[in-house]
């Protein structure tokens, strides 16, 4: 069950790095929304590989076929798969460590939990399985887009270049899509460009922060105690491969600070009860209080670098290994669309958890 991710809205995805297709099927969407291939494709670009010249020379199309759940351009309300297919796979690049473990990826673990894996790309474990989730995810923020919520994501951070410490701004896409870093502020984004190409000629690689926003997000989602609507969208962000870290709000800078100075004060603003600061990142309690979600979530190096490393066999063989492919030397550009779709997922899912429990029973 560990590929099928929500309660009420769910999305399941499907297949592997290099294999024919990858996808999702999403369930639970409310029937009668409007909805066409062109939604997800526009997200699934956002997405793709080989779209500049400091993402991964993967040339993929990512053409989207919607297979089911969709009449006259309405949602029905029951599944709707929708494919992927794989155009650019070269499973044979990765003959040579199909018995070799490379360091920081997955290659081990899965075969500790299921005896054998694919070693082609990664298989499961790869990147490329977030085509599904981007897919359900620009179906998700077209219903909660309907309810006046709109999700945002972009770059705050590569290695250790940053936005300025002021930037506070909830961007438009077409401001974060201005630069192919994806982050919002010209200056920034041309020298974290800088970086990375640095970075890729010498064979490493680098990792950085994305910021995630949320508005027009009612106050009442989220379930206590263990559904809590920050648990919930943690868990979906780290399920994003690469990443190690999320912060809502404040973050970790909040135990540096006094009560006094976290507190978020209230007041009333044309009868609507508001907050002064927004420490909380916009949930108090595990339940949405109407302000701004802001999350951040960290992103580690790319585990896959052209540099000697020490490694193993499968059968215990000391080996240096040098990488071949295909990759990203930062991930981070790329997986803002990821980002936003996994938050999207959670908070349809919530939205229609909080919808069919006030409805049912406080009308």
């Amino acid at each position: 069950m560990g590929s099928i991710f929500g309660k009420l809205f769910t999305a399941a995805t499907f297949g592997e790095s290099h294999g024919a297709a990858v996808g999702v099927v999403v369930d639970g969407c409310p029937s009668g929304l409007e909805l066409g291939v062109e939604d997800i494709q526009h997200a699934l670009e956002r997405r793709r590989p080989g779209q500049s010249a400091i993402t991964t020379t993967r040339d993929e199309t990512d053409k989207a076929e919607i297979l089911s759940g969709l009449y006259q351009g309405k949602t029905l309300g029951t599944p709707i798969a929708i494919l992927v297919r794989n155009k650019d796979a070269r499973p044979g690049a990765y003959d040579e460590i199909a018995k070799t473990y490379r360091p920081s990826h997955a290659d081990y673990t899965y075969e500790a939990k299921y005896g054998l894996r694919d070693p082609n790309g990664g298989g499961r474990a790869s990147a490329r399985e977030t085509v599904g989730r981007v897919a359900a995810g620009a179906i998700a923020q077209k219903l909660l887009v309907a309810q006046g919520i709109e999700i945002r994501a972009y770059v705050e951070r590569v290695h250790d270049i940053s936005l300025p410490t002021d930037y506070d701004a909830f961007p438009s896409i077409s401001q974060v899509d201005q630069t192919p870093v994806r982050c919002p502020d010209e200056d920034t984004a041309k020298r974290m460009i800088e970086r990375i190409e640095q970075i890729r000629s010498e064979g490493d690689s680098v990792g950085g922060v994305i910021v995630l926003r949320a508005r027009g997000v009612p106050a009442g989602l989220g379930e206590p105690v263990f559904d809590r609507l920050n648990a919930d969208l943690a868990k979906a962000i780290f399920s994003i491969p690469a990443v190690k870290g999320v912060e809502v709000g404040s973050g970790f800078s909040a135990s540096l600070m006094k009560g006094s100075e976290h507190n978020d004060a209230f007041y009333c603003e044309k009868k609507k009860v508001r907050t002064l600061t927004n420490h909380s990142g916009g949930i108090q309690g595990g339940i949405s209080n109407g302000e701004e979600i802001v999350l951040r979530c960290a992103f580690k190096p790319t585990a896959t670098i052209f540099q000697p490393q020490q490694t193993v066999t499968a059968d215990c063989q000391p080996m240096t290994l040098v990488s071949k492919g295909r990759h990203d030397p930062c991930v981070v550009p790329r997986a803002v669309p990821i980002v936003e779709a996994m938050a999207a997922l959670v908070l349809a899912d919530h939205w229609m958890r909080q919808k069919a429990q006030r409805e049912s029973f406080c009308k």
